[in-house]
């Protein structure tokens, strides 16, 4: 698990022996612009007219925006009690540019996996040092996953769309549903919360809710989900949260992994959509909305903001401590010269949940 002391020392003993590779500058290893996701292949479009019922086809629209804005930090924070204290400030821990770095989790010693669109890998970053290292290679990396067994997973949004499993064994879960490409649903994968079963759960925005179990079988749940995105299970796993729009649900989550008794949970205070999120050992969820990271309490209750930079559109709790909460900003236009992502870090009160990586 990457949270044991057996995996921590393992990781601390695998960062000194990796030292130089881990300072490499990463300029010299990413390829910008490389990666296309699905809707971008020219094979797109013969995928789709061959579905069952195909459907929209899904896309970005294209910046031709040439040099990037600039990023302004919002006021320290204010207080919200056992979240964060008042006063706290956002800072960039690493800067990177191109489409869409994404799914940010916890790893050990203190780092960070994030999934890289542009150069189709998954990269670990050091906050502390500002730079980052390339695990794995990947069909347009998304976002990424660890379950509680330690189990990494990854979305591929490349053609054609996949769940694919990296650690401990790199292997192919899920690029069907019913029978098809999982294109033939609609949109394109944005998040995925991986179970203590070997299972992972997707959200497809344009698409809707999905579950891969360990055998790979994929069956769509919920309705009115239809912009899928900030998935993510509750600490016991007995809760599965995912926002569409401004809405957050919450599902039951069954021994079988399927889902029941889907219910609205909360609705976002700021931003436009909900997007990447995460939860504290408290069952706190915090959700990325495009503005700010909009806290709730396990009942559902709002319980404030913590403002953000334009564009952070995912969190995830980290550190050696876990009492920092991390985002991703993506700004400057997508697809164009000018696309720019972020890491930035803000102290917290709450710890992240440590049964887990995110």
């Amino acid at each position: 698990m990457p949270f044991s002391k057996t995996a921590l020392a393992a990781a601390a003993l695998s960062l000194v022996l990796s030292g130089a590779a881990a300072a490499q500058s990463l300029p010299s290893q990413l390829d910008r612009g490389h990666g296309r996701q699905t809707w971008q292949n020219p094979g797109y479009a013969k995928l789709l007219s061959a579905c069952k019922t195909p459907p929209k086809p899904f896309g970005i629209p294209i910046s031709k925006m040439i040099e990037p804005p600039k990023l302004d930090f919002p006021p320290p924070s204010t207080a919200i009690p056992g979240v964060i204290a008042a006063g706290q400030s956002w800072k960039t821990v690493w800067a990177w540019e191109g489409n869409n770095v994404d799914g940010p989790i916890a790893d050990a010693g203190g780092t960070i996996l994030v999934g890289d669109n542009d150069a189709g890998n998954v990269l670990r970053i050091y906050p502390q040092t500002g730079r980052g290292k390339v695990l794995y290679q990947a069909n347009t990396a998304g976002a990424v996953s660890r379950s509680k067994s330690g189990a990494l997973f990854v979305a591929e949004r490349g053609l054609p769309e996949a769940i694919v499993q990296l650690e401990p064994r790199r292997k192919l879960l899920a690029s069907a549903f019913d029978g098809q490409p999982l294109e033939c649903v609609g949109g394109v994968i944005n998040d995925l919360s991986a179970d203590a079963k070997g299972g992972v759960y997707i959200a497809i925005s344009g698409g809707g809710l999905f579950y891969a179990n360990p055998d790979g079988k994929v069956t769509e749940y919920g309705h009115d989900v239809g912009q899928a995105n900030g998935i993510i299970l509750s600490p016991d796993e007995k809760t599965l949260y995912v926002g569409s729009g401004l809405d957050v649900y919450a599902f039951d989550v069954q021994p079988d992994g399927s889902l029941m008794g889907q219910r609205k949970f909360a609705r976002l205070h700021t931003g436009r959509t909900a997007d990447g999120s995460t939860v504290d050992s408290r069952g706190r969820l915090y959700v990325a909305t495009g503005a700010a990271v909009d806290v709730f309490s396990p009942s559902g209750d709002y319980l404030g903001s913590i403002s953000g930079p334009a564009g952070i559109h995912g969190v995830a709790f980290g550190g050696k401590d876990k009492k920092t909460l991390y985002g991703i900003v993506f700004y400057g236009g997508w697809g164009s010269p000018a696309a720019r992502n972020q890491l930035i870090a803000i102290p917290t009160l709450a710890q992240g949940y440590l049964g887990r990586a995110k």
